[in-house]
């Protein structure tokens, strides 16, 4: 493999394994491999899907499946909250009660990361998401429009990241 290849293939990270608990209930599911988000040149995360059989990312929101996301460097949680929402609004409408209500949420849920920690959020079809940081359980947010949309970051054809999305489903049925 060149050696400009392997600087754009994230290292598989071999701490996840399938009996980490955010994946356990998933019954079967296995990682896409990772792949790495820069922005301006800095490495933010790795993302990687937990998908079970028969997942169709075209139907994300019917099916049960986990987003995983390793951290390259520190960030604040009030600033990945506050992300989460500006990219939300690229993917669907919503109103700024729901704005206010789904940040509230996120600020609550998301810690101050650094390199290393993992946020994985779990897709609960026709209900909401649930949330695990490094392996432990942080809540959930209870409203499938919310989960739609946060996952919709990553797998709805309006993200802002095209390429990344391309990369992360491939191999996936549409």
């Amino acid at each position: 493999m060149p050696k400009d290849a392997k600087a754009l293939l994230a290292p598989r990270d071999e701490t996840v394994s399938l009996s980490s608990p955010e994946v356990a209930t998933l019954n079967g599911a296995l990682p896409t491999p990772p792949v790495r988000l820069r922005v301006w040149g800095f490495e933010v995360y790795d993302v990687r899907l937990w998908t079970p059989r028969g997942f169709r990312h075209g139907q994300y929101p019917q099916h049960r499946f986990a987003l995983e996301l390793q951290y390259l460097r520190r960030l604040e949680g009030t600033a990945i909250a506050g992300r989460s929402i500006d990219e939300m609004r690229r993917v669907g409408q919503f109103s700024d009660t729901q704005a206010q209500t789904w940040l509230a949420a996120m600020n609550s849920l998301f810690p101050n990361v650094a390199e290393g920690d993992r946020i994985t959020g779990v897709n609960q079809p026709g209900q909401g998401a649930e949330f695990w940081v490094n392996g432990r359980r942080a809540g959930a947010v209870n409203d499938p429009d919310f989960a739609r949309l946060f996952f919709g970051i990553w797998l709805d054809e309006r993200t802002s990241e095209p390429k990344m999305r391309v990369q992360l489903l491939q191999g996936l049925q549409p």
